[in-house]
């Protein structure tokens, strides 16, 4: 009797609402401890109790023991409390355990679109909570475990019933294209920078028109163009007084580099020649010494031919005689 639901419950997606959990977690519900202390005879009054009094969500923990946020989500699937009561646990943020237990209980038993409605909100809630898995625990968020709510298809080790797509309600107006939260930080984001970037190019154009006014105008006053005009005057007689200073300069410097040649011409000319006199006097003596050579040469082999015509036969013969004794030896 007491694992029955109440009568007069309405059914839930065409079957006992207890039927939404899978029959061999709800036999491991029905044989816990907890169950059977804790969850007999509550109320939808007594059983807030004691949801507020949990400091964990998850299934199943250790070896297939079910937790006692799964015994009090049954609870109220067999109790079936009102859909203001409802709503009121899902909206208050002092007991975020509650929350989420209410949360999950809608997610079970609730149609797509209030399911978006209430749900979604949620996301906005940062806050911590334990997870009682296997031999220990683990930390989550509420906004991590209302978006597994939204996407998956099992959790808390109990498969959940199928949810429309959003975009299909859009299409049919059943709900309102979703506003996200960040998006007015981001909106705020992008302000901030337009008014950063919009004071950036204020600044620097006030910077331009200061060295505007800092650096002499393009059309200067009639002051500044006489004084500008008088400078000009005065350096361009300057370069010209010095232009001529150069000229004549120059000119003197050519004139004594000109002089330094004719005469260095002059010295060269004479040289040249005493050159050519020294030259043809030594021709002239050579031509002397040779026919002097020449005329001696001339007289000894006239000499020696004359010799030669009036030697003895007898001095002939005897050298001849002594050449051949010569060679006979």
């Amino acid at each position: 009797m007491a694992n029955r639901t109440i009568s007069g419950a309405n059914w839930i997606h065409g079957r006992d609402p207890q039927h939404l959990i899978e029959k061999i977690i709800r036999e491991r519900v029905y044989d816990s401890m907890y169950w059977k202390e804790e969850c007999f005879g509550l109320t939808a009054v007594t059983l807030m109790d004691k949801a507020v009094e949990l400091n964990s969500i998850g299934g199943e923990y250790g070896s297939q023991v079910p937790t006692h946020f799964l015994c009090l989500t049954l609870k109220m699937l067999q109790l079936q409390p009102e859909r203001e009561i409802l709503t009121d646990l899902i909206k208050q943020e002092e007991f975020k355990y509650l929350r989420a237990l209410a949360a999950f209980y809608l997610r079970i038993v609730g149609q797509s679109k209030e399911i978006y409605q209430y749900l979604e909100p949620l996301l906005n809630d940062y806050r911590k909570l334990r997870i009682r898995v296997g031999s220990g625990y683990t930390l989550s968020h509420m906004d991590e475990f209302i978006d597994q709510l939204l996407r998956q298809d099992r959790v808390c080790d109990v498969i959940l019933p199928r949810l429309v797509q959003r975009h299909v309600l859009e299409d049919n107006d059943e709900l309102e294209p979703r506003v996200s939260a960040l998006e007015d930080d981001l909106e705020s984001e992008q302000e901030e920078q337009q008014e950063q970037h919009h004071s950036s190019d204020d600044d620097s154009k006030k910077q331009k028109q200061r060295q505007r006014h800092r650096s002499p105008s393009s059309s200067p006053s009639p002051e500044r163009r006489s004084s500008s005009s008088r400078r000009y005057h005065s350096d361009s007689d300057d370069s010209e007084s010095d232009h001529d200073r150069r000229t004549s300069h120059r000119d003197s410097s050519r004139r004594r580099h000109d002089d330094r040649d004719a005469r260095d011409d002059r010295h060269g000319s004479s040289r040249h020649h005493h050159r050519d006199d020294d030259r043809h006097r030594r021709r002239h003596d050579d031509d002397r010494e040779r026919s002097s050579r020449r005329h001696l040469h001339g007289e000894s082999s006239s000499s020696s031919r004359h010799r030669s015509r009036y030697r003895s036969p007898s001095r002939s013969r005897s050298r001849s005689s002594e050449d051949r004794h010569r060679h006979r030896r």
